[in-house]
């Protein structure tokens, strides 16, 4: 591998278990670095959607509702449903999942442990759909491999696209469905280069580098 190349996202992709040696099966990972300042709210990248082929990761989801939601969200295979008993297990510092799906009449309940939820990322919010009525429909897009996006202090975002064992294609779609949403999300008030560098990598392998204008036009072909 040239370290100093910008692949193609064709030979990225196949180039890729070539450089992935270790005899688990590896997470493949992106990375956008995004030419936004994200201390302006207005700049701020973020988002989710489901991958065609998931994440090859089977998520853990708690919901928090009652009644009707909660026996809606047991019959679409949620790990954990309930309410306030659910809350006083988190407060005592019980965290494990993955996800957390709520109906809006819980956030306020659901503030109260806001301050461990916040800083892991678990904080239901409507903008990911994971504050809804509809728990059923939140629960199985989890469950497929709905995967959230938002950049970090540094204009960097990091997202899962799958497993080694995916195979190129699958991975290349994955990736491709994601880079397509992400540059429908280019904040209008974003100047200069918005795909500043795109790295391909699994778990145990060296970042490679891919050309940013061939991921713009082949991601937006469709």
């Amino acid at each position: 591998m040239d370290r100093a190349k910008r692949y193609s996202v064709k030979d990225a992709f196949e180039l890729l278990p070539k450089l992935a040696y270790a005899k688990f099966d590896e997470t493949v990972e992106v990375a956008f670095n995004l030419g936004v300042d994200p201390k302006q709210a207005d700049q701020m990248v973020r988002g989710a959607l489901v991958l065609p082929h998931g994440t090859g990761k089977a998520a853990r989801i708690v919901v928090i509702t009652k009644g009707d939601k909660a026996r809606d969200a047991q019959a679409a295979g949620a790990d954990h449903v309930g309410a306030e008993e659910l809350l006083e297990k988190i407060a005592g510092g019980w965290l494990d999942f993955d996800k957390m799906i709520a109906t809006p009449d819980m956030m306020v309940a659901i503030s109260k442990v806001g301050k461990i939820l916040g800083p892991r990322g678990l904080m239901p919010n409507p903008k990911l759909g994971t504050v809804t009525m509809d728990v059923a429909k939140a629960v199985g897009e989890q469950k497929k491999g709905k995967v959230e996006y938002r950049t970090e202090k540094t204009g960097i975002i990091q997202v899962p696209i799958g497993k080694k064992s995916f195979g190129a294609d699958k991975l290349r779609e994955n990736f491709l469905m994601l880079a397509g949403q992400i540059l429908k999300a280019k904040p209008p008030t974003s100047k200069g280069t918005y795909l500043k560098k795109i790295s391909l990598s699994a778990t145990m392998s060296p970042g490679i580098l891919l050309d940013t204008a061939d991921v713009s036009d082949v991601a937006t072909a469709g």
